[in-house]
Order: C-alpha cells, then sequence, then structure tokens
C-alpha cells in the first residue's frame, strides 16, 4: 500500500516544476502541522493527514466555514487509485496534490469532478440547479473576500460602491443559466428542480471560464498557495480577476458598480481593454449636467456609460470608440448594450444597421443627447440633453443590439450616471489651430513673390517641439 501511495504522488508531483513541488509541500506540512527537517520532510508528510479540524484552523481567518468544508470535500474525494472508491475520512497528501494539479492544471472533466464534490457531498447522483447557484454564490463571495483581505482589489473601494452580495447572487444566477444549451436569460425559479450529471457539468466548466478562475483563486489563496514572489504564474491567478481602478477621489464618490458587476463586464471587453479603468464622470461626484458630461468624456477613448434609474435598473452601453460630438452616428460594430439589475444581460451588434453610438449637443435640426442603438427617437439607450431624463425603446427589440427594454419603464429619470474610461488612455492629440497657409503651399509662394509677409506668422504659439530646452 505504501509503494502505490508513493507512486501516486510522485505521478501528481510531476505535473509540478521543483518550484511549486516545494510550495505544495510547505502548504501541506502546514495543514498537518508537521515540522520535519527538508532531508525527511517529504516521506513523513506523506503519512500525514488532513482532517477536518486541521484545516479549519489553518484556513481561519482567510476563508469562510462552508467553503472551507467544500474544499475538503473537494480534496478528499479524490480517487488517487483510480478504483472509484468512496471518500476517505481525511485527506492524505496524494489528494491533496491531485486536487490542486486538477484544479489549477487539469481538463475540463478533471475540474468538473473537483465541483461535483464540491457542490454536493453525496456523491451517488446528479446536482440540482439550486445547488450549484448556491456554490456559485458562494465562490464568488469568497473571491471577493480574499482579494480584499491580501489587499488585491487594485484600487476598488468597496466602502464606497454597490452591495457585493446582490452583485453575487446576479452573478452566480447568470453563470449557472449557462447550463442550459441555448444560454437563454435564466427563469429564477423555473430550473430549481432540474438535474445535472457528469457531462452537463464538464460542458459547464468547459464554456463558462469564470468557474475556474473563482476556483483557481480560492484554492490559491485560501490554502495560501499565492506567493508574492511565485516562481511561475501557476500560483498567481489574482491578477487578472479585476482591472486596476483610477478615481482621484473616492470621498467624492458613492458608485452603483460592485465586483462582481465589474467582473462580468470587464470580461465581456476586448482583452486589449481589460487592464484598467478611470472614472470620466459621475453625477454624485461631477453634477448633473448634459454639458459636463460631454466634456469629461470627448475624446477619452473607449468607455463603459452605466444609468441607475429612478426604479432602481442598472443598464448601459460599451462605447468601442471615443464620443465627439457631431450629428452622425459613430463607433463600429464591437459596442454592446447590458443590464446589470435586476438581472445580467448582454446584447451585442446585429449587423441590421450602424447606428452604434450618437452624441450631439446644440443642433436645433438634429437630436441633442446621448444615444446607443436603433434610431432617432427610438434609441435602445438615450440620455436627453434636458439632463435627468431618457428612454429605452424595443418595440419589441433594438434593431441595432437585439435588446430589449433595458431601463424599469421605457422613459425613464436618471438615479446615478457614470462613465468609465477602459484600458490606456488615448495619446493627447495636438489641438493647436494651424494657419489655412500651413497646408497651401502655392499660397506661401504666391505671398514670398509678391513681397508680402504673413501678419499672423509672430503670434502663433510655438509647437511643442519648439519649446525651450531649459527648466
Amino acid at each position: 500500500m505504501g509503494n502505490a501511495e508513493s507512486s501516486s504522488l510522485h505521478r501528481f508531483q510531476a505535473k509540478f516544476i521543483p518550484e511549486e513541488q516545494a510550495i505544495l509541500d510547505d502548504v501541506f506540512d502546514a495543514m498537518t502541522g508537521s515540522g520535519a527537517s527538508d532531508d525527511q520532510k517529504g516521506r513523513k508528510a506523506a503519512k500525514k493527514q488532513v482532517t477536518l479540524d486541521l484545516l479549519r484552523a489553518y484556513t481561519k481567518g482567510t476563508l469562510q466555514e462552508s467553503m472551507m468544508v467544500r474544499l475538503y470535500d473537494g480534496m478528499r474525494s479524490m480517487d488517487t487509485a483510480g478504483k472509484s472508491l468512496s471518500w476517505t475520512q481525511n485527506v492524505s497528501k496524494e489528494q491533496f496534490v491531485m486536487f490542486v494539479a486538477y484544479v489549477l492544471q487539469g481538463t475540463a472533466e478533471e475540474r468538473s469532478l473537483v465541483v461535483r464534490s464540491m457542490v454536493s457531498s453525496d456523491d451517488s447522483g446528479p446536482v440540482r440547479e439550486s445547488q450549484l447557484r448556491e456554490f456559485a454564490e458562494e465562490l464568488i463571495v469568497s473571491t471577493v473576500q480574499l482579494l480584499e483581505s491580501e489587499q488585491l482589489l487594485r484600487g476598488w473601494n468597496l466602502e464606497r460602491m454597490g452591495d457585493g452580495a446582490i452583485g453575487a447572487k446576479q452573478l452566480a444566477t447568470h453563470l449557472v443559466s449557462q447550463l442550459k444549451p441555448q444560454g437563454e436569460g435564466l427563469q429564477v425559479g423555473a430550473l430549481a428542480s432540474a438535474d445535472y450529471g457528469r457531462a452537463e457539468l464538464e460542458d459547464w466548466v468547459y464554456r463558462v471560464p469564470h468557474v475556474s478562475t473563482f476556483l483557481r483563486l480560492v484554492v490559491t489563496m485560501g490554502l495560501r498557495m499565492s506567493k508574492p514572489q511565485a516562481p511561475t504564474e501557476l500560483f498567481n491567478v489574482n491578477k487578472q480577476v479585476l482591472p486596476l481602478c483610477k478615481v482621484e477621489r473616492w470621498g467624492e464618490l458613492l458608485s452603483v458598480l460592485e465586483p462582481p458587476s465589474i467582473i462580468y463586464l470587464n470580461s465581456n471587453l476586448p482583452a486589449e481593454l481589460q487592464g484598467r479603468w478611470q472614472l470620466l464622470f459621475s453625477s454624485r461626484a461631477h453634477g448633473e449636467s448634459f454639458s459636463r458630461l460631454s466634456g469629461q468624456i470627448v475624446q477619452k477613448g473607449p468607455s463603459l456609460l452605466i444609468i441607475k434609474d429612478s426604479d432602481g435598473h442598472i443598464f448601459g452601453g460599451f462605447a468601442s470608440q471615443s464620443w465627439d460630438v457631431k450629428p452622425q452616428f459613430q463607433g463600429d460594430s464591437k459596442c454592446f448594450l447590458f443590464t446589470l439589475s435586476p438581472q445580467l444581460g448582454m446584447y451585442t451588434c446585429t449587423s441590421y444597421n450602424n447606428h452604434y453610438m450618437y452624441l450631439n449637443h446644440g443642433q436645433q435640426t438634429m437630436p441633442n443627447g446621448l444615444g446607443m442603438g436603433g434610431q432617432h427617437n427610438y434609441f435602445g439607450l438615450w440620455i436627453d440633453s434636458d439632463y435627468g431624463t431618457g428612454h429605452s425603446k424595443a418595440k419589441p427589440r433594438c434593431t441595432t443590439y437585439n435588446s430589449p427594454q433595458l431601463s424599469g419603464k421605457e422613459n425613464f429619470a436618471i438615479d446615478v450616471l457614470e462613465v468609465w474610461a477602459v484600458g490606456a488612455s488615448p495619446k493627447k492629440m495636438n489641438t493647436k489651430t494651424k494657419s489655412i497657409l500651413d497646408s497651401d503651399l502655392e499660397a506661401q509662394a504666391l505671398l514670398e513673390m509678391i513681397n508680402k509677409t504673413r501678419k499672423s506668422e509672430g503670434l502663433r504659439e510655438r509647437a511643442d517641439d519648439e519649446d525651450d530646452d531649459s527648466s
């Protein structure tokens, strides 16, 4: 038996490089309370086992009881001999290393086995949708708590943000809704009695990467494997969960966003825009003014517009290009509309028309306001230039984005409005005005031939590259 255990341990350890193996050895020793010297550590630790009480003591302060028990069930369900034996009472080192290998490097099938065991301790049959939703919600809450405790929120201030518990419920519901073959929006409670077996779970884990991302983070950080100077990225999975946040003064802001909604939105942005968010406008911080809104968002690169209406619905749109004030539609097919509350939803372009983005102000013949999708006076999302009202008209769907009515009422009142720039800041444009003669070489030559000087030559500001080098 001892040789078989040693063989299986080596087989799973071989999936990790020596530096990673050392981290696993240290973690297992810490969980079991092993204190052997380096030359005896591996041999003695292999005989040790993790009990529920030992794991509870080890994870105290990092994980809630329910998630700790789920991790324990996941580890003790590992069948190292491949004989489909019943779950063990305690956790051996072979099971621990196998569990980590499945979570961090496993296939969708292997990860689905981990998920199955963490969802329900009854391994005799399928699991219910309600069990999966509860598991997903705990996974999301644990992820945010771990990021907060390790000071890895990347600039986000939970005290000045929305209710993360509600956001976790909505994101969990959305993730579990992907179990449906067509991926349609989940009707709450409609699938509470549905059963899902191994094939459905494997497909879910494969198609919904958030499940694996959250699981990897909870395992590495909850079991204290994540190291500031990790030898590889294997134990450093926390970097891409939340984007870097740039807010000048959090004390003046009370954002409608919370981490689960940010994670959801960020994952739907183009990859090159997911690393950084910067607040451009908040009605709570900058005031309720359309002129101020326009001035804050023009020529600032791609951005997310987020509205909370007086009915509590939260929704908005992604502008893939810089906003520009002009009486024409702008943007491209990367734009989309979305809802965050009362449920999560994403609505992308249909190719029916190119009415992606619209921003106009101060015109008498064209609508004045900000819009996305649909057509004039019938936008999928519209904010009127007389700040405070807007509409979301879809009879039954917006032609540009195939989106339903986003707001609580078709004509809505704005409670809060925020705009966040995403991705790197756009390069500053040279806005210095040039004389028309600069682009008309023939006119310049004619003036020189008749000995006429350019009166404005000495009045113009010097270009940036003409500035003095002295400091």
